[in-house]
């Protein structure tokens, strides 16, 4: 195992900055993901890593061996491509064995190695069968043998479930963890999918224009965005514009047009102060929808709204509602909903818990 630590990296395409000063260092073992929207610069932070791109300033460091200038085939890395990028006329043990007959392993090693690699992905009983009579789920798994069977320092995914169906992309997302962590390998992945990236990675950057917007662990990232970029790319969320009205020990209390919300900043080091203006992110899943039981039930009460449900979109484990509370539109998921109970334009009322409530910078 080993660390990979990444200093102020730059790379410019012509007059557009691909990356700008990214810094960060990934522990040995890990499995890190790099997510964002298209052209954050995620896909050229790979890249450098794997030494298919050489970055005009910064350094890439394998442990304490500065990688920066090494070629992609002396930096003993694995990849997996999008693509899966097999060969079609070989059997899924020659494709397998490629790369050490490349190195020039002896006959005896590749025929052992090969066997174990496609044992780890448990696809030994396949290894005479031509590529073309796999299903993609198995041929993404020979793609992963052949990246194994080098030994890698570290594993380099690039997208490589995009072309799954959503029932195999499960499937894989639970074997490439079982596989690294089994084989104690370093890996860098790369996705679009949040999903992916909150279900496998141990820790994650969010890039947005070459930059790193926030790292941490999935909860952590998910449940504290520390900007509304991250907040909106990584699942979905509510925004509320207010004003910062005051703070206490259990919380600041912000005045928005649908009520007053009580909740924590996710920065470490900022306090908002009164009068400020910030930005609210409540996730959907965080209400509770309830009925309401007197007049004026919403009024002064913080972290609760009255509204109603304007319309409801039901997808068997979970119902997305359509909101309306003081001129807002709110989205609100219900998990595990019952039979129709809260029937459209019936005045009813949100609640969430403060710890829920997440303050952003304006």
């Amino acid at each position: 195992m080993i660390s990979i630590r990444i200093e102020r990296l730059t790379k410019r395409f012509g007059g557009q900055v691909a990356l700008d000063g990214v810094s960060f260092t990934i522990e040995p073992g890990e499995i890190f993901f790099l997510l964002g929207p298209s052209g954050c610069g995620k896909t050229t932070l790979l890249r450098s890593i794997a030494g298919f791109c050489v970055p005009d300033d910064g350094r890439v460091y394998f442990g304490d061996e500065d990688v920066t200038f090494l070629p992609p085939h002396r930096r003993n890395t694995g990849m997996m491509f999008q693509s899966y990028a097999l060969w079609p006329h070989l059997t899924v043990a020659k494709n397998v064995a490629f790369g050490l007959e490349e190195r020039r392993v002896p006959r005896g090693d590749v025929l052992l190695r090969v066997a174990e690699a496609l044992e780890s992905v448990k696809m030994g009983a396949y290894a005479e069968r031509k590529i073309a009579q796999l299903s993609g789920g198995q041929q993404q798994r020979v793609a992963l043998a052949r990246a194994l069977v080098v030994r890698p320092r570290a594993l380099l995914l690039d997208e490589p479930l995009s072309n799954l169906d959503a029932k195999l992309r499960l499937e894989m997302r639970a074997e490439i963890r079982r596989v690294c962590k089994e084989s104690g390998l370093t890996a860098v992945y790369v996705t679009h999918d949040q999903k992916e990236a909150l279900s496998i990675s141990d820790r994650m950057a969010v890039l947005e224009n070459g930059k790193i917007a926030q790292i941490g662990r999935p909860t952590e990232v998910y449940r504290f965005p520390q900007s509304k970029a991250v907040a909106d790319f990584i699942g979905e969320t509510n925004f509320l514009s207010g004003r910062v009205v005051a703070g206490t020990g259990e919380g600041t209390l912000v005045e928005t047009p649908v009520g007053i919300f009580r909740g924590f900043a996710s920065e470490p080091d900022w306090s908002p102060v009164s009068g400020e203006t910030v930005t609210l992110s409540i996730r959907p899943e965080c209400w509770t929808l309830g009925k309401v039981h007197s007049t004026g039930e919403a009024s002064g009460q913080p972290n609760l709204c009255a509204g109603h449900v304007a319309s409801t979109v039901y997808l068997g484990e979970v119902a997305q509602h359509h909101f309306v509370s003081g001129g807002a539109d709110l989205k609100v998921f219900e998990m595990n909903p019952q039979a129709s109970s809260h029937p459209p334009d019936r005045e009813q009322c949100l609640t969430v818990d403060s710890r829920d409530v997440v303050i952003l910078r304006r």
